[in-house]
């Protein structure tokens, strides 16, 4: 099947050779057992290589979903292996990495030293995204509008907009900061879409007369955002969770503002059937640890 796909997509024996690391007399000779097999034939020689007959092009798209038949039962066994050998495969956002897991797995790899966590960072569409292929155990994040069927979701740790800026910023050591000092302040603006930038343009549309002043660079990378606060006068609003390691560090400081701006919790996206001793294990030390 590989021959197959690589010779139809390829269009040369000697780059589908390389390609699945046969010789080329094994890739022709792979060719003829198909063809002698199927009693059709498959391709065409021309100049430059091979090309699909028309019945090969017919066939090309049921072996490639046999291919991913054969590719999707090959993960199902090794989720099934991880979870039997003390492996939790976990999924966090950037804000419940920083504000819960920076701080938490550390102690949990002293007590369950046999368990193995594997964390990878993704936000709202990358995790239904691995829910749905089954790539992970555990999600931490928030709620998302739709949960997926048979998985549910506890929270476990408040959370807020904050605004922050660096220690050595003019507006820093203020007892309470102002929308009008705010409005003439050089702001680090988050890419559109994100929750942090939706509240952004809410508040200043709300607040100051004229646009803000924003930096020229604009990403959702952390350590960028991050390097870029502690080196510039710079104001942002972020998920307090995110930015908790640096205020506690003494690295930023939140400027304190009159108004409220609570945010959704962080919490726990899990099976409702969880078969997984390792990732129970997991939820239970997170939970008490949120607490």
């Amino acid at each position: 099947m590989q021959v197959l796909l690589r010779l139809g997509e390829l269009g040369t024996i000697q780059r589908t050779a390389d390609a699945i690391g046969l010789t080329q007399s094994a890739v022709t000779q792979t060719l003829a057992y198909l063809e002698d097999l199927l009693g059709v034939k498959l391709f065409e020689r021309h100049a430059r290589g091979v090309r699909p007959t028309p019945t090969c092009r017919e066939l090309l798209p049921v072996v490639r979903r046999l291919m991913l038949g054969l590719s999707e039962g090959a993960e199902a066994i090794v989720s099934v292996r991880q979870r039997s050998l003390g492996i939790v495969r976990l999924m966090a956002s950037a804000t419940a990495t920083h504000g819960l897991l920076t701080a938490a797995l550390p102690e949990f790899a002293r007590r369950f030293p046999s368990i193995q966590v594997q964390l990878s960072e993704g936000e709202g569409g990358d995790q239904l995204l691995a829910i749905s292929r089954a790539e992970v155990d555990l999600v931490i994040c928030r709620e998302p509008a739709v949960i997926p069927e048979e998985w549910e979701f506890h929270p476990l740790i408040e959370d807020r907009f904050a605004i922050v800026c660096r220690s050595t910023h003019p507006l820093a050591h203020r007892r309470q900061v102002r929308w009008t000092d705010l409005e003439r302040a050089l702001w680090l603006a988050l890419p559109a879409g994100l929750g942090v930038r939706t509240k952004f343009d809410a508040l200043t549309e709300q607040h100051f007369k004229v646009s803000p002043a924003t930096f020229p660079i604009v990403t959702q990378s952390l350590p960028v955002n991050m390097r870029l606060l502690e080196e510039f006068d710079l104001v942002a609003i972020l998920p307090l969770n995110l930015v908790r390691p640096q205020l506690e560090s003494g690295d930023l400081v939140e400027l304190k503002v009159k108004e409220s701006m609570p945010m959704n919790p962080i919490g726990l996206l899990q099976p409702k059937l969880q078969e997984s001793e390792a990732a129970l294990q997991l939820m239970e030390f997170v939970r008490a640890f949120s607490r």
